[in-house]
């Protein structure tokens, strides 16, 4: 059985921008990584999870997907909420799954497609092609029955390869044989976009929570042109180059929002932070012990208050600030 390899070229574009990225992730490991900027997180993974389903023609917005996420009711189609939730519970996956594992990959498709596709968590059973405007086929993805040897063997390369091909440039191989196999009759972009952030996550952690999905929704067009291209010549380099240019500015991005963040925080919210663990509801009295205070004023007016506002604390019962059992926890 001849070796699989999928095929695409190592260019010096591609190498400049990888030590760029590189460059980088060194200056966002200067800002004592990213667990010190909550609202960051928080802010990016919104990104992520309203862009990609835009991309996929989801209707709602930015305030709306943050809406859904912090539970509130929201006015919209049924079918484009029930897709943000499930994008919201796929995410807080992110940092626990196998990114080697096929099976993970159908368990995420799951909860991506449940009650807004068919046969979630399995790969389609038809065949699929890609028309152009005028409804010519331009593309057609290989025969259902190939679907289980494709994935098969993309999921052998990249676990094999994962130590050997720079991560940067073997989860946007990926990204393109995945589009290019199309295992799924529905929902494949943005599976395939969480995945790539899962391989990326695995090598530095920092991408679970870097928003690429953010920067594609940009440049979409941009996107499916290099799809396009790459399968017009038969291989990913096209796609991979246009990926490290999606990564590598959203990067800059990230930089000039984390010096925005440091240099906009008082350093009383900073220790506040520093002096709480995630996932954890604190008392008013805890925190004052946590942070070797007395005065209840002084914590509220100097600490709590202003990191509620900030949005990096929130409330247990936020209906009843005042209330003498109330909580306090990071957000994350």
């Amino acid at each position: 059985m001849e070796k699989y390899y999928p095929p695409f070229k190592i260019t010096n574009e591609m190498l400049s921008l990888v030590a760029s990225i590189m460059e980088k992730i060194g200056k966002v490991d200067s800002f004592n990584n990213l667990d010190k900027l909550p609202i960051l997180r928080k802010q990016n993974r919104i990104k992520s999870i309203h862009s990609s389903c835009a991309i996929e023609a989801n209707s709602l917005s930015f305030d709306q997907v943050q809406d859904v996420i912090n539970g509130i009711n929201v006015v919209g189609p049924q079918k484009d909420i029930i897709e943000v939730q499930n994008a919201i519970e796929a995410y807080k996956e992110i940092e626990n799954i196998n990114p080697f594992d096929e099976e993970e990959l159908k368990r995420i498709h799951f909860i991506f497609g449940k009650n807004v596709v068919k046969n979630p968590g399995k790969y389609r059973s038809g065949n699929e092609g890609v028309s152009d405007e005028n409804g010519n086929i331009v593309f057609v993805a290989p025969q259902p029955n190939l679907v289980p040897i494709h994935m098969s063997n993309l999921f052998s390369w990249i676990k094999k390869e994962f130590k050997t091909v720079n991560p940067l440039i073997l989860s946007s191989v990926f990204h393109y044989e995945f589009v290019f196999i199309h295992p799924f009759s529905d929902g494949n972009g943005r599976t395939v976009r969480f995945w790539q952030n899962a391989i990326l996550g695995k090598w530095k952690p920092i991408f679970y929570w870097l928003p690429i999905e953010n920067k594609i929704q940009q440049y979409q067009e941009d996107y499916y042109k290099a799809i396009s291209m790459s399968h017009l010549n038969g291989e990913s380099t096209a796609f991979i180059v246009f990926m490290l240019k999606m990564i590598d500015q959203t990067f800059s991005d990230l930089l000039s929002d984390a010096f925005d963040y440091e240099n906009s925080t008082s350093i009383y919210i900073k220790k506040l932070l520093e002096s709480l663990k995630p996932y954890i509801w604190y008392t008013s009295n805890d925190i004052l012990k946590a942070l070797g205070l007395k005065s209840k004023e002084a914590l509220r007016k100097n600490y709590l208050g202003p990191a509620i506002k900030k949005e990096l604390i929130i409330l247990e019962f936020p209906d009843k600030p005042t209330s003498k059992n109330q909580r306090y926890k990071l957000v994350r």
